[in-house]
């Protein structure tokens, strides 16, 4: 009688007796069970799989699952989350209540499922991919109770959630779809709950994957079924003021909610995919506080030197670095420094992220002919004193800028380089003369974000020799640093971060800088001449937050081993 799975693999010739012995050999060398390094490694068809775990256990195998063979009450009953994780389905066959599983083994989740379902209940077999369709077809949507005990266990009251004007009419003709409401509140509720910063909802093959990003890294949180893909788009298209008939076309839109007294700007951007239209939502929580200068991470040296640069009456201070890097963040942080009443401050942004009392801010809008140049070139005749441009996207808005720090205005603004010293080589290319450059910019910042290690979990370790290579530290070096790796915990969610720092390279325009500007001299010449007069790279800024046990070495080598 054939007891194992790989036995009866053979028995059915999806394996040969020679094939079974190297996979023995490797099973378990890798620590696994034959069985499951099998099934992990998909060394056979899914379907053979299947139909030797039917011969096995003597069980029915099943092709297809049809509509009509699920009760959508039966399924109501059991959360969404259980039934995926366990590849596990309750179905009718031949008018017997029958549990469909890929894998017949699971005996826990099996007998889990039959005290749910409290009535006797056959067992057969399919592959993975057929149970998955089946539940991603036919789970009810009133079962969206299950996929909200999924993303947080307290209950989401009416009044915790408050959103801008929202016409409801459209979403509500079909009671249905309430669910939906009540899904995407939840989903907007967790997301600020666990500060997140951006929502992705991306419609797959067979279901929608939603993801938050916090701390910079996607995490995901739930994967609803494909079936209220429509319901749940046309949703927030609703609250964002789109338009749900356009399906072919991106749209832009916005949502103005207060979750527990907390003001939340959502920026919505709906683009079509081949599976359908995927949404990222991006939130601003305007009720938080600026962050002082100080409280930035600057080190003593780089602290200085931007204290020196924003005090000067003229002058360009850049900040740079990819999106998402904490430049506005940065450049708020300085504006709220020089905020006073006696000076005059005008910002032109795309769009508006924070607002800030005392300072006029514009927004870019292209459809109106509202660009960053036209608006630069009105804002020079308001009389300002600091002007901030959020991103020199072009020659026209950076010949501008140079324009206004030459006629005695400071002016802050944000561009997208690697690092410090390949900002100048990046204007030039814009097309704007070298001794311009020179004359005009003060100070460049480059910086990245890191995530910080949680307190409670993290635990020191010694690196290997290599990783030390790729900081470029020596053994003796390393000696007098203790390193610490991130663990996981309740606390940090299991991911063994909390919150973000930054890492900063701040560049002065010192006359040899100014000099090897104007002969265009490369990135790296340049780099090099600055480094020597004292400026921290990246790496080094991030080697020294690792000492301060802040960050890991797997956080700073991620973002600064190729800034250059």
């Amino acid at each position: 009688m054939i007891k194992t799975l790989s036995e009866q693999l053979v028995a059915i010739k999806a394996l040969t007796p020679v094939q079974l012995t190297e996979i023995e050999k490797k099973a378990a060398e890798s620590g696994q069970p034959i069985n499951a390094y099998i099934i992990k490694n998909q060394l056979v068809p899914e379907e053979a799989v299947a139909r030797a775990f039917a011969a096995m256990f003597n069980i029915p195998f099943i092709e297809r699952i049809e509509e009509s063979a699920v009760n959508p009450d039966t399924l109501s009953k059991i959360p969404f989350r259980f039934l995926k994780e366990n590849i596990i389905l309750p179905a009718k066959q031949q008018d017997k209540l029958t549990i469909v599983v890929a894998d017949p083994t699971r005996y826990q989740s099996i007998d889990e499922l039959k005290i749910v379902l409290a009535e006797p209940a056959g067992l057969a077999v399919a592959t993975t991919k057929t149970i998955n369709e089946a539940i991603n077809r036919y789970y009810p949507l009133e079962g969206t109770k299950q996929m909200i005990e999924e993303l947080g266990k307290e209950e989401l009251e009416e009044e915790i959630v408050e959103f801008g004007e929202v016409d409801e009419k459209d979403i509500l003709l079909m009671a249905q779809e309430a669910p939906i409401i009540k899904l995407v509140n939840h989903i907007l509720f967790q997301a600020a709950k666990r500060s997140a910063s951006d929502i992705h909802i991306e419609p797959l093959e067979k279901e929608i994957s939603v993801r938050y990003r916090i701390d910079g890294v996607l995490h995901e949180v739930t994967t609803p079924p494909k079936r209220i893909q429509g319901a749940l788009v046309s949703r927030i298209k609703i609250m964002a003021n789109l338009n749900i008939a356009e399906k072919r076309k991106p749209q832009d839109g916005r949502i103005q909610i207060k979750v527990a007294d907390k003001a939340i700007d959502i920026r919505v951007s709906v683009l079509p995919t081949i599976f359908g239209e995927k949404i990222v939502l991006r939130l601003l929580d305007k009720s938080r506080g600026f962050v002082k200068i100080e409280d930035l991470g600057f080190s003593k040296h780089d602290y200085e030197i931007l204290l020196q640069s924003i005090a000067l009456p003229n002058g360009i201070i850049m900040v740079t670095g990819p999106t998402g890097s904490g430049k506005t963040t940065t450049l708020y942080s300085i504006l709220d420094r020089l905020n006073k009443p006696e000076v005059s401050i005008v910002t032109v942004e795309d769009p508006v992220e924070y607002q800030m009392n005392g300072i006029a801010q514009v927004q870019v809008n292209e459809k109106a002919g509202v660009t960053f140049a036209s608006a630069l070139r009105s804002i020079l005749r308001q009389d300002p004193d600091i002007i901030l441009i959020g991103e020199t996207r072009d020659q026209e808005t950076a010949q501008i800028a140079i324009q206004a720090s030459l006629t005695g205005h400071l002016v802050l603004s944000t561009l997208h380089t690697n690092s410090a010293a390949a900002s100048i080589t990046r204007l030039v290319d814009m097309g704007i003369e070298p001794f311009l450059i020179s004359s005009s910019v003060t100070c460049i910042m480059a910086q990245r974000l890191v995530r910080k290690l949680c307190p409670a979990c993290k635990q020191s370790y010694k690196p290997t020799p290599e990783v030390l290579k790729s900081l470029q530290i020596t053994e003796k070096q390393a000696a007098g640093i203790t390193f610490y790796k991130a663990v996981g915990c309740p606390e940090c969610d299991k991911t063994g971060y909390h919150g973000r720092l930054a890492l900063f390279e701040v560049m002065q325009m010192i006359p040899e800088i100014a000099q090897l500007t104007v002969q265009r001299a490369d990135a790296n010449i340049i780099r090099a001449a600055a480094e020597k007069n004292g400026m921290t790279l990246l790496v080094h800024d991030g080697i020294e937050k690792i000492k301060q046990g802040l960050t890991t070495v797997e956080e700073v080598l991620s973002v600064a081993s190729n800034a250059a």
